[in-house]
């Protein structure tokens, strides 16, 4: 009698092994279903949504907090004039930056349960699905610094190539949130310590500063000064005003203007809106203040530097806290989701977006047979503070044990969760980038064993399998 001794080909086997991770995906894009069914049409905040959407149909530079990136977006999509679909392609983009971390994890040989588990807060968190649902830059940021890093590592060797792509998607992310200008910087840094090589590093620098360059030059055009915003200044002083002491700090008499009055609000940010503040007592728009405000927080910052760092690891540490605190208090950190009918907000830009973007605009809905199921899912489906922090400190321990793998993914979740916190405020919207980010990290502490020279045919100098055009590339 014969027997069928059939030997699975290399390809069945690769995608074998990609069955939980396809899994995974499967149930994320059905959440993703579920949420768009359960929301109609999408949530528009007060002040972000409809100023991207209006920049959208009028594209110009923002003198105020933000760029022109997500806004270029909103424009590609603006024939078909619908926030429905833009919330569907931001699902699509969310499901696309776990792909691309699930690829770069096996790709740098993490094991395929690994790979597939570090995607799982970013495909499944409830706060990512909220965040995807609405009208705001973040889903496109995350997906820009998960792919920046994701190419950094993608090969062993770092190719010119490679670097200016990734050069492009830094610049892309600055212009999308402007927290990733310093990000650029760290990563310039990281690499100089790595000794890269100074042809990927030259080009890294020139791929990402022409964009931003070219983008200043057009802000210039508009608001006579070559610069990516015009509240960088006005955010480091609402962050200075939560220890800021004039009697110590002794400013000239026209910077002293903006000393703390006595306005008290529950939050850094609250200073930048709050009536009373010194900084909106001045005559003309708060941003028109810019210069002199980072005048004024330069002075303090240098004053009082322990006061500072003080205050930054304060609001810092809400991250890691179990309960989500709101900060400022009238946010929802977390279990957003809720039933019920939202009118639109009382806000200038209302009429014009509807009738240049989409005459469907209205107030979020909810649809009960849907939201019912998002509301009970989003008290289990929440990454809590005191897990973030684990991740990081295994993406810590990934970074020392595999400097040359890990130590970008760590420095980069680092600078995303430190940096909004020192030049504004905590706020757990910020949180969300690094998350994605640290998971990539902390996958690298767990990688496979090189196969066996019998396997793999003899292996380069860096590592990775020559000679075997079926064998998985297992890189260290």
């Amino acid at each position: 009698m014969l027997t069928d001794t059939r030997v699975a080909l290399p390809s069945q086997r690769r995608l074998a092994d990609h069955r939980f991770f396809a899994a995974l995906l499967l149930l994320a894009a059905a959440l993703r279903v579920v949420t768009m069914l359960g929301y109609r049409p999408v949530t528009l905040y007060w002040y972000d949504s409809f100023t991207y959407l209006d920049t959208a149909v009028h594209p110009a530079p923002s003198a105020t907090f933000h760029p022109i990136g997500y806004p270029l977006l909103l424009r590609a999509l603006l024939p078909f004039h619908s926030v429905e679909l833009v919330a569907a392609v931001q699902h699509a983009i969310g499901l696309s930056t776990g792909i691309l971390l699930y690829a770069v994890l096996r790709r740098r040989s993490a094991p395929g349960w690994v790979a597939a588990s570090a995607t799982v807060p970013l495909l499944f968190d409830a706060s990512f699905l909220r965040l995807e649902h609405a009208v705001l830059s973040d889903t496109q940021f995350i997906f820009l610094v998960v792919a920046g890093p994701a190419m950094l590592m993608w090969s062993p060797r770092l190719s010119v190539r490679a670097a200016a792509g990734a050069g492009l998607l830094f610049a892309t992310a600055a212009l999308t949130r402007t927290i990733a200008l310093p990000l650029l910087l760290l990563i310039v840094l990281v690499l100089a310590v790595r000794r890269v090589g100074w042809w990927p590093l030259a080009a890294l620098v020139l791929a990402g500063s022409l964009p931003l360059a070219g983008y200043a030059a057009w802000y210039a055009q508009h608001h006579g000064r070559f610069a990516i915003s015009g509240a960088d200044g006005v955010a480091l002083w609402a962050r200075t005003m939560t220890f800021a002491d004039c009697a110590r700090i002794q400013p000239p008499p026209d910077v002293a203007r903006l000393c703390p009055n006595g306005t008290k609000v529950d939050a850094a940010s609250e200073y930048v809106w709050a009536p009373g503040a010194s900084l909106n007592s001045l005559p003309g728009d708060r941003f028109t203040h810019n210069d002199l405000a980072r005048s004024f927080a330069i002075d303090a910052i240098l004053a009082q530097p322990l006061d500072y760092l003080a205050d930054v690891v304060r609001d810092t540490a809400i991250a890691f806290s179990w309960t989500p605190i709101p900060h400022p208090d009238r946010t929802t950190p977390a279990f957003g989701f809720s039933g019920g009918h939202g009118e639109l907000p009382d806000q200038p830009l209302i009429d014009k977006v509807k009738r240049e973007y989409d005459p469907a605009i209205r107030g979020l809905s909810s649809v009960s047979s849907y939201a019912d199921f998002l509301i009970a899912y989003q008290y289990a489906a929440y990454l809590r503070g005191p897990f973030l922090g684990l991740i990081l400190l295994l993406g810590a321990v990934a970074a020392v044990r595999r400097p040359r793998v890990a130590l970008l993914p760590w420095a980069v979740a680092m600078g995303l969760l430190i940096g909004p916190v020192a030049v504004l405020d905590f706020d757990h919207r910020y949180v969300l980038p690094v998350i994605p980010v640290a998971c990539l990290a902390a996958a690298l502490a767990f990688h496979r064993r090189p196969w066996p020279a019998r396997h793999t045919h003899g292996r380069g100098r860096h590592g990775f399998s020559v000679g075997c055009p079926s064998c998985p590339e297992y890189v260290f």
